[in-house]
């Protein structure tokens, strides 16, 4: 790009960050040397086509002319134990000490669509997140919080369909229209196959939820985003940066291949989609990858898929700092890995964060745990000037070239991708996830990764090298089985207590509706409302769709 070519788009950007909301803010250095809101070349740069400004396409830059200087990024702090009552007054206490959003952990139970009374569900009620049974309990979860003025996000994908109309029956019995409801929920199912492995059903009836939920968010809900894409699991399972880049926008490609198969209009759905990252523990690697996952997405959508909006090219993200990078040993040390790890997440442009806490490779995060992780979020958006300039290592020579090379090896898998099917994404993801080729390729990086840190060529501090001896024992947060014997008790006093032949009557005409080809969402609606329970409607839909078993590998 030329002087002149440059000297216009600064133009162009200029024009954008005035006519943008900005915060009332002291933008200078903490010895008071006032900063730009934006740096970049002043002569001829032949980056510049590929980096582009902040705001404009291919937004490698940043969504916003403003960056940070427009608003923060949305501090979200993951949470969940117990029962909802208990959930509740932990969300109370992350808004009053300044959180924006919140952001729900379900039990494995919730996650795998089992009541708390299910045989499979013993010992495990309230022990990696909130027991969910029916919309009373969401009714609890978010009581005193209004839902209309929160955003609320759910990591929640087999049973997110059923689990965010129990939250819509919430909201209505709050008195809050659902056209006003803002936040995100998972509901991302090829991630599930490719590396959680929380699923209900066989990919295929998976789509077809997601499909319905996607049009009945589009016509009801617009700014609610029905599926946030999730790198972080296939990350936290052991991928490569690279890895997790190229599967989670694979993934992202597939869902709005099912939204044109649905007739919906790409600059329409396209905005409601979302992504979920890993904030991993090498700094320039992962503030690379997140500039690189915003222009391979405005690139592909726009060239690709034939999108015209800037919205509906922009790839909005969530992050949270790399469960996998906490260790046992020495947890003090978690905190500087987490604080590390969502600096970069803030340097490379998210739009929300969640930090881990020091505790959480022991157990749910303590009290004072929890509070540690959200001021780190805090002394990061407060004290360190980072908020003041967008994207502030644009034009870093190491930054850039690291760019380039993760959305070179990204493209390289995308083509593998798609070679595996018929030439598009969505059958070469469900090829690779029948082969069991997205396992493989995770687990050989995973095995490569864990055998370098046992040779000490990847060094981790507290384990591989400068341990200790007698470590001080941590206060763990511990959930006492007294939850899962109250849960169980309350569950079936609510089913004592409701119109057994309302319950029914709705979940045949969910299997109707299911049968017909209509859109489920308003039958479930109506099976939340008459407090059917999620185990209830999912095993309704697992004796319509069977179950899906996944292939042996060997």
């Amino acid at each position: 790009m030329d002087a002149e070519q440059i000297a216009a788009g600064r133009d162009r950007w200029q024009a954008r960050f005035a006519a943008a909301p900005r915060r009332d803010a002291d933008f200078t250095t903490l010895s008071g040397v006032e900063v730009a809101p934006v740096y970049g070349p002043e002569g001829p740069d032949e980056r510049m086509d590929r980096i582009g400004w902040p705001g404009e396409f291919p937004f490698t830059r940043g969504l916003y002319a403003t960056g940070y200087r427009g608003r923060p990024w949305t501090i979200r702090q993951f949470a969940g134990f117990g029962n909802a009552a208990q959930t509740n007054e932990r969300y109370k206490m992350i808004l009053a000490e300044g959180g924006h959003g919140l952001s729900v952990a379900f039990d494995m139970p919730t996650l795998m669509g089992r009541d708390s009374d299910d045989p499979r569900a013993l010992g495990e009620v309230g022990h990696c997140g909130v027991a969910i049974d029916s919309a009373i309990d969401m009714d609890v979860l978010f009581r005193d919080i209004p839902l209309a003025e929160v955003t609320t996000s759910m990591t929640i994908s087999g049973p997110a369909v059923p689990i965010f109309c129990m939250y819509l029956v919430a909201a209505e019995r709050q008195g809050s229209p659902f056209g006003g409801l803002n936040g995100t929920l998972q509901t991302d199912i090829f991630k599930e196959y490719i590396a959680q492995k929380e699923w209900l059903f066989a990919p295929e009836p998976h789509l077809r939820l997601i499909g319905d939920l996607m049009e009945f968010c589009a016509a009801e809900i617009p700014d609610y985003k029905p599926l946030s894409v999730s790198g972080y699991h296939i990350r936290e399972a052991g991928s490569t940066a690279a890895q997790e880049l190229a599967f989670t926008l694979a993934d992202g490609f597939g869902y709005v291949e099912l939204g044109l198969s649905r007739g919906l209009d790409v600059d329409t759905f396209a905005p409601g989609l979302s992504f979920f990252f890993d904030a991993h523990v090498d700094f320039f690697e992962e503030i690379a990858k997140f500039r690189a996952a915003r222009r391979i997405w405005a690139r592909w959508l726009r060239d690709v898929y034939g999108a015209k909006t800037d919205k509906a090219q922009w790839l909005r993200f969530h992050t949270q700092t790399a469960g996998v990078s906490l260790t046992a040993q020495q947890p003090d040390n978690n905190i500087v890995r987490t604080a590390i790890e969502a600096l970069a997440a803030v340097l490379g442009g998210t739009n929300s964060l969640h930090t881990n806490a020091l505790d959480e490779v022991l157990a749910l995060p303590s009290e004072r745990a929890a509070q540690i992780a959200l001021r780190t979020q805090q002394v990061i958006a407060e004290e360190t000037g980072v908020v003041n300039v967008a994207d502030p290592l644009g034009g870093s020579w190491y930054v850039e070239a690291l760019t380039d090379e993760l959305e070179r090896q990204a493209e390289l898998i995308f083509e593998r991708i798609r070679a595996m099917g018929t030439g598009d994404m969505t059958s070469g993801i469900l090829r690779g996830i029948e082969d069991g080729w997205f396992m493989a390729e995770i687990a050989e990086s995973a095995f490569t990764y864990q055998r370098q840190v046992e040779k000490g060529e990847k060094r981790v501090v507290g384990v591989n090298v400068y341990p200790s001896r007698g470590e001080q024992e941590l206060e763990i947060l511990r959930v006492s089985h007294e939850v899962e014997t109250e849960q169980r008790r309350v569950l079936a006093a609510r089913r004592e207590a409701r119109d057994s032949g309302a319950v029914q009557a709705a979940l045949a005409a969910m299997l109707a509706a299911a049968r017909s080809g209509a859109n489920m969402i308003p039958a479930m609606l109506d099976a939340a409302r008459a407090e059917a329970t999620l185990g209830e409607i999912c095993d309704a839909l697992r004796a319509e769709w069977g179950v899906y078993t996944e292939p042996a590998r060997f």
